[in-house]
């Protein structure tokens, strides 16, 4: 999949710092462009998190994914289900920016064809050869140590090996392409834990999307909110029961509007379910 024409930004760019935000379930969505978000990563540092319909209902069932939604230093409104029912119960428009839209913008910054300012975390072999190969064809020097597999973490996520190694390297930029809830978490620990602050973008599966590591969602699909239907017909078993938790969403949109849900309980213990 080749990347849509835009300017390229560098980190030089007098695009304007940030967009405006709008809080939803207690989130602080930015409201801006792409660009413009891309800009503010570059600019700040921090992480990046993009939560899909499913991932916004997981914040009244698990802890852990709750905080690491809260304390992200910037929130792309990715979920065309919120969007559309943000203006359905409250009257007001919000920028919907997806994973996928923002990755290609980033794509684009200067900086990132670097040597060495590139580092990503990656799910398995097939997703870090396709990566790879796709970087090198368009013009990214991302050298082998810059790509790692992550393991599978526990909802108490600690890689010393990943922190050793980016201590190393000091990459500007990390992206995580990892699902499940576990790259939100992983963005919160990297950011409380590195010695420095590069710009963590936490996009699942977008990436793959673009390398060929998955099956691409076209422009059309993504700027019509459709991308969620493309992969339900793709794949019904995988996917139909992630997203049938997205059905909760409508009631916690017109009930809690601007404010963070309750943490709920089942039987006394957290219920904690997959995010994306």
């Amino acid at each position: 999949m080749s990347l849509p024409k835009h300017p390229v930004l560098s980190d030089s760019s007098t695009e304007p710092d940030s967009g405006s935000t709008q809080q939803i379930l207690g989130l602080r969505f930015f409201d801006g462009s792409a660009r413009e978000a891309v800009h503010a990563m570059i600019k700040t540092g921090g992480y990046l998190v993009a939560p899909a319909a499913p991932a916004l209902v997981n914040l009244c069932y698990d802890a852990g994914y709750r905080r690491a939604l809260l304390e992200a230093d910037a929130t792309l409104a990715d979920s065309g289900l919120m969007v559309l029912l943000w203006k359905l119960f409250q009257g007001r428009d919000i920028n919907r920016i997806s994973g996928l839209a923002y990755l290609q913008q980033l794509l684009q910054c200067s900086d990132l064809r670097e040597a060495g300012a590139l580092f990503l975390v990656l799910p398995n072999e097939s997703s870090r050869q396709k990566s790879a190969a796709w970087l090198e064809a368009n013009g990214f020097q991302v050298p082998s140590e810059n790509f790692y597999l992550a393991p599978r973490y526990k909802a108490e996520i600690g890689d010393q090996p990943l922190l050793s190694l980016m201590g190393r390297r000091k990459p500007r930029h990390v992206i995580i392409g990892l699902g499940g809830g576990n790259q939100e978490r992983l963005g919160l620990y990297l950011r409380n834990q590195l010695p420095y602050r590069p710009a963590i973008h936490c996009i699942g599966a977008a990436l793959g999307f673009i390398t060929g590591d998955q099956h691409p969602i076209p422009d059309w699909a993504d700027r019509l909110y459709l991308g969620w239907l493309l992969r339900l017909l793709r794949a019904p078993r995988l996917y139909l029961r992630r997203f049938w938790v997205a059905h909760e969403l409508p009631g916690l949109i017109a009930r809690y509007g601007r404010r963070l849900p309750p943490l709920r309980e089942a039987d006394g213990k957290l219920e904690s379910r997959k995010a994306k």
